[in-house]
Protein backbone atom coordinates (compact mmCIF):
# COMPACT_ATOMS: atom_id res chain seq x y z
CA UNK A 1 0.00 0.00 0.00
CA UNK A 2 1.36 3.41 -0.94
CA UNK A 3 2.35 5.50 2.07
CA UNK A 4 0.77 8.90 2.59
CA UNK A 5 3.40 11.66 2.09
CA UNK A 6 4.11 13.74 5.20
CA UNK A 7 2.62 17.25 5.32
CA UNK A 8 4.75 20.20 4.37
CA UNK A 9 5.83 22.73 7.02
CA UNK A 10 2.89 24.77 8.26
CA UNK A 11 0.37 22.50 6.53
CA UNK A 12 -2.21 20.45 8.40
CA UNK A 13 -2.87 17.06 6.87
CA UNK A 14 -6.55 16.23 6.47
CA UNK A 15 -7.28 13.22 8.69
CA UNK A 16 -8.49 10.01 7.15
CA UNK A 17 -12.21 9.59 7.96
CA UNK A 18 -11.94 6.57 10.21
CA UNK A 19 -14.16 7.89 12.98
CA UNK A 20 -17.28 5.92 13.69
CA UNK A 21 -20.75 7.50 13.50
CA UNK A 22 -21.87 9.11 16.75
CA UNK A 23 -24.37 6.31 17.46
CA UNK A 24 -21.49 3.97 18.19
CA UNK A 25 -22.64 1.28 15.78
CA UNK A 26 -19.58 1.57 13.57
CA UNK A 27 -19.48 1.76 9.78
CA UNK A 28 -22.66 1.13 7.84
CA UNK A 29 -23.59 -2.46 7.08
CA UNK A 30 -25.67 -2.41 3.88
CA UNK A 31 -29.05 -4.11 4.07
CA UNK A 32 -29.59 -7.21 1.95
CA UNK A 33 -31.36 -6.71 -1.37
CA UNK A 34 -32.34 -10.39 -1.30
CA UNK A 35 -34.22 -9.77 1.95
CA UNK A 36 -35.81 -6.66 0.44
CA UNK A 37 -36.98 -8.58 -2.62
CA UNK A 38 -38.34 -11.55 -0.67
CA UNK A 39 -40.34 -9.42 1.79
CA UNK A 40 -41.69 -7.14 -0.97
CA UNK A 41 -42.65 -10.16 -3.09
CA UNK A 42 -44.38 -11.77 -0.10
CA UNK A 43 -46.36 -8.58 0.52
CA UNK A 44 -47.42 -8.23 -3.13
CA UNK A 45 -48.21 -11.93 -3.69
CA UNK A 46 -50.20 -12.32 -0.46
CA UNK A 47 -52.24 -9.25 -1.37
CA UNK A 48 -52.92 -10.32 -4.95
CA UNK A 49 -53.82 -13.87 -3.88
CA UNK A 50 -56.25 -12.57 -1.25
CA UNK A 51 -57.89 -10.29 -3.84
CA UNK A 52 -58.18 -13.19 -6.27
CA UNK A 53 -59.89 -15.23 -3.55
CA UNK A 54 -62.22 -12.37 -2.66
CA UNK A 55 -63.21 -11.78 -6.29
CA UNK A 56 -63.99 -15.49 -6.72
CA UNK A 57 -65.87 -16.09 -3.47
CA UNK A 58 -67.35 -12.82 -2.24
CA UNK A 59 -68.97 -11.82 -5.55
CA UNK A 60 -71.51 -14.66 -5.34
CA UNK A 61 -75.12 -13.82 -4.54
CA UNK A 62 -76.55 -14.83 -1.17
CA UNK A 63 -80.15 -15.78 -1.96
CA UNK A 64 -81.10 -16.13 1.70
CA UNK A 65 -80.06 -12.55 2.50
CA UNK A 66 -80.86 -11.21 -0.99
CA UNK A 67 -77.50 -9.53 -1.04
CA UNK A 68 -73.93 -10.10 -2.10
CA UNK A 69 -72.11 -12.91 -0.29
CA UNK A 70 -70.40 -11.87 2.96
CA UNK A 71 -68.53 -13.84 5.61
CA UNK A 72 -68.90 -12.89 9.26
CA UNK A 73 -65.56 -13.24 11.01
CA UNK A 74 -66.44 -11.45 14.25
CA UNK A 75 -70.22 -10.87 14.27
CA UNK A 76 -71.07 -7.25 14.94
CA UNK A 77 -67.46 -6.15 14.34
CA UNK A 78 -65.71 -7.59 11.32
CA UNK A 79 -66.71 -9.32 8.09
CA UNK A 80 -65.46 -9.93 4.56
CA UNK A 81 -67.33 -8.30 1.69
CA UNK A 82 -66.29 -7.54 -1.88
CA UNK A 83 -65.92 -3.90 -2.96
CA UNK A 84 -64.39 -2.07 -5.91
CA UNK A 85 -62.43 0.96 -4.75
CA UNK A 86 -61.48 3.48 -7.46
CA UNK A 87 -59.84 5.75 -4.88
CA UNK A 88 -56.85 5.45 -2.60
CA UNK A 89 -56.56 3.85 0.81
CA UNK A 90 -59.95 3.85 2.58
CA UNK A 91 -61.60 5.23 -0.60
CA UNK A 92 -59.79 8.58 -0.60
CA UNK A 93 -60.26 10.58 -3.84
CA UNK A 94 -62.75 8.04 -5.15
CA UNK A 95 -64.92 10.84 -6.56
CA UNK A 96 -62.08 12.30 -8.64
CA UNK A 97 -62.83 11.95 -12.40
CA UNK A 98 -61.33 8.83 -13.96
CA UNK A 99 -59.27 10.83 -16.46
CA UNK A 100 -57.34 12.37 -13.54
CA UNK A 101 -57.63 9.69 -10.88
CA UNK A 102 -56.04 6.76 -12.70
CA UNK A 103 -52.90 8.57 -13.94
CA UNK A 104 -52.53 10.24 -10.53
CA UNK A 105 -52.46 6.96 -8.61
CA UNK A 106 -50.22 5.28 -11.19
CA UNK A 107 -47.68 8.09 -10.95
CA UNK A 108 -47.85 8.26 -7.15
CA UNK A 109 -47.48 4.48 -6.77
CA UNK A 110 -44.52 4.33 -9.17
CA UNK A 111 -42.79 7.31 -7.52
CA UNK A 112 -43.33 5.81 -4.07
CA UNK A 113 -41.81 2.50 -5.19
CA UNK A 114 -38.70 4.23 -6.58
CA UNK A 115 -38.37 6.33 -3.42
CA UNK A 116 -38.66 3.28 -1.16
CA UNK A 117 -35.92 1.46 -3.09
CA UNK A 118 -33.67 4.54 -2.87
CA UNK A 119 -34.15 4.88 0.88
CA UNK A 120 -33.47 1.16 1.36
CA UNK A 121 -30.10 1.58 -0.38
CA UNK A 122 -29.07 3.96 2.42
CA UNK A 123 -30.15 2.08 5.53
CA UNK A 124 -28.14 -0.12 7.85
CA UNK A 125 -29.15 -3.78 8.14
CA UNK A 126 -29.20 -3.46 11.94
CA UNK A 127 -32.06 -0.97 11.68
CA UNK A 128 -34.64 -3.77 11.74
CA UNK A 129 -37.72 -1.53 11.66
CA UNK A 130 -36.60 0.20 8.46
CA UNK A 131 -35.37 -3.08 7.02
CA UNK A 132 -38.84 -4.61 7.41
CA UNK A 133 -40.96 -1.48 6.97
CA UNK A 134 -39.67 -0.41 3.55
CA UNK A 135 -40.21 -3.71 1.69
CA UNK A 136 -43.58 -4.28 3.37
CA UNK A 137 -44.77 -0.87 2.19
CA UNK A 138 -43.39 -1.58 -1.28
CA UNK A 139 -45.16 -4.94 -1.45
CA UNK A 140 -48.46 -3.28 -0.60
CA UNK A 141 -47.87 -0.50 -3.12
CA UNK A 142 -47.12 -3.04 -5.85
CA UNK A 143 -50.24 -5.05 -5.02
CA UNK A 144 -52.50 -2.03 -5.42
CA UNK A 145 -50.56 -0.81 -8.47
CA UNK A 146 -51.20 -4.11 -10.27
CA UNK A 147 -54.94 -3.76 -9.59
CA UNK A 148 -54.98 -0.20 -10.91
CA UNK A 149 -53.17 -1.21 -14.08
CA UNK A 150 -55.52 -4.16 -14.69
CA UNK A 151 -58.86 -2.68 -13.62
CA UNK A 152 -58.52 1.02 -12.83
CA UNK A 153 -59.65 0.21 -9.28
CA UNK A 154 -58.52 -2.03 -6.41
CA UNK A 155 -60.31 -4.90 -4.70
CA UNK A 156 -61.22 -4.24 -1.07
CA UNK A 157 -62.85 -6.83 1.17
CA UNK A 158 -61.81 -6.29 4.81
CA UNK A 159 -64.65 -4.50 6.58
CA UNK A 160 -64.87 -3.34 10.21
CA UNK A 161 -68.14 -2.05 11.59
CA UNK A 162 -69.84 -1.47 14.93
CA UNK A 163 -73.53 -1.97 15.63
CA UNK A 164 -74.91 0.54 18.12
CA UNK A 165 -78.64 0.04 18.45
CA UNK A 166 -80.33 1.11 15.24
CA UNK A 167 -77.12 2.63 13.87
CA UNK A 168 -74.16 0.89 12.29
CA UNK A 169 -70.80 2.66 12.02
CA UNK A 170 -68.59 1.48 9.16
CA UNK A 171 -64.84 1.81 8.68
CA UNK A 172 -64.03 2.10 4.95
CA UNK A 173 -63.37 -1.31 3.41
CA UNK A 174 -59.68 -2.03 2.77
CA UNK A 175 -57.38 -4.83 1.65
CA UNK A 176 -54.21 -6.70 2.58
CA UNK A 177 -52.06 -4.21 0.64
CA UNK A 178 -53.34 -1.41 2.86
CA UNK A 179 -52.38 -3.48 5.92
CA UNK A 180 -48.82 -3.90 4.65
CA UNK A 181 -48.53 -0.21 3.77
CA UNK A 182 -49.75 0.92 7.19
CA UNK A 183 -47.50 -1.60 8.96
CA UNK A 184 -44.53 -0.49 6.87
CA UNK A 185 -45.12 3.20 7.52
CA UNK A 186 -45.55 2.50 11.25
CA UNK A 187 -42.22 0.65 11.35
CA UNK A 188 -40.46 3.45 9.47
CA UNK A 189 -41.94 6.03 11.82
CA UNK A 190 -40.77 3.97 14.79
CA UNK A 191 -37.22 4.07 13.46
CA UNK A 192 -37.31 7.80 12.75
CA UNK A 193 -39.04 8.96 15.93
CA UNK A 194 -37.00 6.81 18.29
CA UNK A 195 -33.74 8.08 16.80
CA UNK A 196 -32.68 4.64 15.63
CA UNK A 197 -32.65 5.53 11.95
CA UNK A 198 -29.16 6.01 10.52
CA UNK A 199 -30.27 7.38 7.15
CA UNK A 200 -27.74 9.74 5.60
CA UNK A 201 -25.22 9.67 8.46
CA UNK A 202 -22.61 7.31 7.10
CA UNK A 203 -20.19 8.74 4.56
CA UNK A 204 -21.47 12.26 5.23
CA UNK A 205 -20.93 11.98 8.99
CA UNK A 206 -17.45 10.55 8.57
CA UNK A 207 -16.55 13.40 6.24
CA UNK A 208 -18.01 15.93 8.69
CA UNK A 209 -16.01 14.37 11.53
CA UNK A 210 -12.88 14.72 9.43
CA UNK A 211 -13.61 18.39 8.74
CA UNK A 212 -14.26 19.07 12.43
CA UNK A 213 -11.02 17.39 13.43
CA UNK A 214 -9.09 19.42 10.85
CA UNK A 215 -10.67 22.68 12.07
CA UNK A 216 -9.85 21.76 15.68
CA UNK A 217 -6.22 21.14 14.78
CA UNK A 218 -6.01 24.44 12.95
CA UNK A 219 -7.46 26.32 15.93
CA UNK A 220 -5.02 24.66 18.29
CA UNK A 221 -2.16 25.56 15.97
CA UNK A 222 -3.25 29.21 15.93
CA UNK A 223 -3.64 29.30 19.70
CA UNK A 224 -0.21 27.72 20.09
CA UNK A 225 1.32 30.39 17.87
CA UNK A 226 -0.13 33.14 20.04
CA UNK A 227 1.49 31.77 23.23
Amino acid sequence: MQATPPPRDGELQKPTPTSEPSDGLGPRQPASWWFFGVVAAFGAISDLWSKHWAAGVLTNWDYKKSTQQTYDVIPGWFDLQFAQNPGGAWSMLKNLPEVYRRPFFLIVSTAASVFIAHVYSRIDRRDWSMRWGLPLALGGAIGNLVDRIRHGWVVDFLHFYVDRGEKTFHWPTFNVADVWIVAGVALMAMSLFTGKSRLGVFDEELEAASERELALRARRAREGGLD
